[in-house]
């Protein structure tokens, strides 16, 4: 097409700004307003450093708090350029078929397991199938299965998987089924009982047939002399220390790769690459490396999506979204990569772990894309290819629609390098020595989120990536069930993001003049997650002790001195509940978001904190660790009932519930001194001690679970009593010294 006619095609995507922005912007001048009249006050009332000592304990006191609320000042800052620049995005897949039908491009799909002890083949192979089964062409589509195990039960799973893609796939055309994934579909009460029975009992005997082979942890001895491929897994030592395995087991250049209608099967390749004791695998960097090399040589396709295990397809349709933005003729070709938001299935009604990441689906990552650039998150992103592998930005880059690369446009398959042992070469642990895999090219290396820093590395290039959060969400997933997980995985993601902003890659250091102001601004936000972690711990224990020993830290409630304090804290509040309803949340919901806010930053952040300085000291090295998928029926339960499960043993729950212990200490302490006072005393003191005792009386209340944990509960999912009894020796021991200390 012509340059002049280009100009004349109506666009393939519009962007929106989000309404209401003057009147925000507004809102937080006055917030800011408050905080630094807060900030005044504390240095304008230093208490003087005397001789006796509760003078100096109060004045030490004192200026931590005023430590706190800088930091707590600034952090919300940070949180305001998300907020200050929304933008929304719509795709007009109409036009995209119109003009480019016959010449999409090659579409490269990894999935990535690791474990199949607490990643069920069986879940693995339905998202593998969902994402088979999407609506575009599938001669153009290769889907590829990392297992980081190299687990032969895992391969088995993929095989059956295979045979069945032929019932599958034309199943899901026919009927226009969504999801795609055979156990979403099958499970959703709503779908229609009068299509699939066929399909549903040969999925319900594959999946049985995969979880008692799994349960046995033995392939049958038929189904291995059926197929010799099997034979490769003889030599297997253990998931740490074994050859690389690559099969294809649909080849779509293979006349006989075809469905039950006679239609093009997409390629389908299992990869178990290399591992070595003596070599470092880079965890998931490595393994999504080996599949862009692999993937180069079979299908080479010029888009590639990457999902976790768990997160199976919702829409069909994502992929002509995700092209709207990269075949756009205006735009598209600035455009590395595109994000869909992690939503999850199993999230409860009143979100319970707070896993749905409602406000940042819908609220942060519109900001970020105001600035050109959302977070990659590891999972349902669409990149392109060759902008993966390292190609940098230029204004001299001509503009492309990425029109397929078979000749003329036709519609051949690409068809490359099937050689099994050329193949295993590429998945090798030695092939990235001395080259600029995991630097330059690919993602990168050294960090628990290698996705986090890979995007920014691409913005960095000057690429822009764009965030699309469809009506019909794109991926569901599966959330942690338990407090333990929830805690675990934050820690992971926190401690990744504090360790690119240590590194040359941090956005303050390496942002200036390669990404937009608010966009460092944005990546801060993450990156800063773990120093939370002080200021919280501090102002949930100090204030508290404090208060216990009568000390006022606050403004009394008669002083105009109480406004900017009350203000903030209602209007920070009030606003973030307004966000997370209209996010879709309910009210129970924000209020348990609250909850392991406090536990995250208390806890997961905390540890995070301690793991970075002693990685940094050169004590432990980078490790990677992987949320179960799955969960006992009595824990599930729980969780479906939305109780709290606390039934494991681990510094986090001792810490949380020591804090938990030493607020409601302080708490009757504070009352038993009201008690004990005359009228006179309780309404002077009551006033002085007003801000403290409502903080303190906040953090009793929204810490009721782990009272119930520790004291009431009955079932599996209380909190051990050898952790209850730590917690209580600690709580009464801290008190009691500050009680007597002075």
């Amino acid at each position: 097409m012509g340059s002049d006619r280009e100009e004349q095609l109506p666009p393939l995507f519009v962007t929106s700004r989000g309404k209401g922005t003057f009147l925000y912007r507004a809102f937080a001048g006055s917030v800011f307003l408050g905080i630094s009249l807060i900030w005044v006050y504390r240095l304008a009332y230093l208490p003087d450093d005397d001789d006796d000592g509760s003078s100096r304990w109060r004045r030490w006191a004192w200026v931590g708090m005023l430590g706190a609320e800088l930091w707590f000042g600034f952090y919300w800052i940070l949180t305001q350029a998300s907020r200050w620049n929304l933008v929304y995005r719509q795709t007009f897949k109409d036009r995209l078929a119109l003009r480019y039908e016959h010449e999409l491009p090659g579409v490269d799909i990894f999935v990535c397991t690791a474990d199949p002890a607490i990643e069920p083949p069986a879940m693995v192979v339905s998202t593998v199938l969902s994402v088979m089964a999407y609506d575009y062409p599938t001669e153009k589509l290769g889907v590829y299965l990392s297992d980081d195990a190299g687990s032969e039960l895992t391969y088995y799973a993929l095989l059956e998987a295979s045979r069945f893609a032929k019932h599958w796939l034309p199943f899901c055309k026919k009927f226009k089924v969504e999801p795609t994934s055979p156990a979403a579909f099958f499970n959703n009460k709503s779908s229609p009982e009068s299509i699939g029975t066929h399909a549903n009992e040969e999925f319900r005997a594959i999946k049985n047939r995969i979880d008692t082979t799994c349960k046995l942890n033995r392939v049958p001895d038929q189904v291995r002399s059926d197929h010799e491929e099997f034979s490769q897994w003889d030599s297997y030592s253990s998931k740490r220390d074994h050859d690389a395995i690559i099969e294809m087991l649909i080849d779509r250049t293979d006349p006989a790769s075809i469905d039950n209608e006679g239609n093009v099967l997409p390629t389908l390749v299992y990869m178990a690459r290399e591992k070595r004791p003596d070599y470092f695998h880079n965890f998931k960097a490595g393994a999504m490396n080996s599949l862009i090399r692999v993937s180069s040589v079979i299908t080479g396709g010029e888009i590639i999506l990457n999902v976790d295990c768990d997160m199976y397809s919702n829409n069909s349709k994502s992929i002509r979204d995700a092209l709207c933005f990269f075949m756009d003729e205006e735009k598209g070709h600035e455009i590395a990569f595109v994000q869909f938001p992690q939503n999850f299935v199993n999230v409860t009604k009143n979100e319970l772990y707070g896993s749905s990441l409602q406000v940042i689906n819908n609220i942060e990552f519109h900001g970020m894309d105001g600035y050109g650039g959302v977070l990659y998150i590891g999972s349902g992103c669409f990149h392109r290819r060759d902008i993966l592998c390292g190609m940098k930005y230029s204004k001299e880059v001509k503009r492309t629609t990425l029109i397929s690369r078979r000749s003329g446009g036709e519609d051949q398959p690409i068809g490359r390098i099937h050689d099994p042992q050329k193949l295993r070469v590429l998945a090798s642990c030695t092939y990235e020595k001395n080259t600029k895999w995991g630097n330059e090219v690919g993602l990168k290396y050294g960090c628990p989120v290698e996705d986090i820093i890979t995007g920014l590395a691409i913005k960095c290039r000057g690429w822009k990536a764009v965030y699309h959060n469809p009506e019909q969400m794109a991926f569901l997933g599966l959330a942690p069930t338990t407090l333990l997980q929830t805690l675990v995985q934050h820690k992971r993601w926190s401690e990744g993001d504090f360790q690119i902003a240590l590194s040359k890659y941090g956005p303050a250091r390496y942002g200036p003049g390669r990404i937009s102001p608010g966009l460092i601004l944005c990546y801060l936000t993450y990156c800063l997650w773990v120093p939370n972690c002080i200021p919280t711990l501090y102002y949930s224990m100090v204030p508290s002790v404090y208060l216990l020993r009568g000390t006022s830290l606050f403004p009394e409630i008669s002083s105009p001195w109480v406004v900017p304090f009350v203000y903030v804290i209602f209007a920070k509040y009030a606003y973030s509940l307004v966000e997370f309803l209209q996010s879709g949340g309910t009210v129970l919901g924000w209020w348990n978001e609250q909850r392991i806010w406090l536990y995250k930053r208390t806890s997961s952040y905390l540890f995070a904190l301690i793991d970075t300085i002693v990685k940094l000291l050169g004590f432990s090295k980078t490790t990677f660790v992987i949320t179960a998928k799955v969960a006992d029926e009595d824990v599930l339960r729980r969780y479906e009932a939305e109780v709290m499960e606390l039934g494991a043993t681990s510094p986090m729950f001792t810490l949380i519930s020591t804090l938990a212990l030493l607020n409601l200490t302080c708490l009757l302490g504070f009352g038993i001194r009201l008690v004990m006072m005359s009228t006179d005393s309780v309404v002077n003191y009551s006033g002085s001690m007003f801000l403290q005792g409502v903080l303190c009386g906040v953090l009793v209340l929204i810490n009721f679970p782990l009272y119930q944990g520790m004291f009431i509960r009955k079932d599996a999912g209380k909190m051990p009593i050898p952790t209850t009894v730590t917690s209580v020796v600690l709580a009464v021991s801290v008190c009691t010294c500050f009680a007597f200390l002075y």
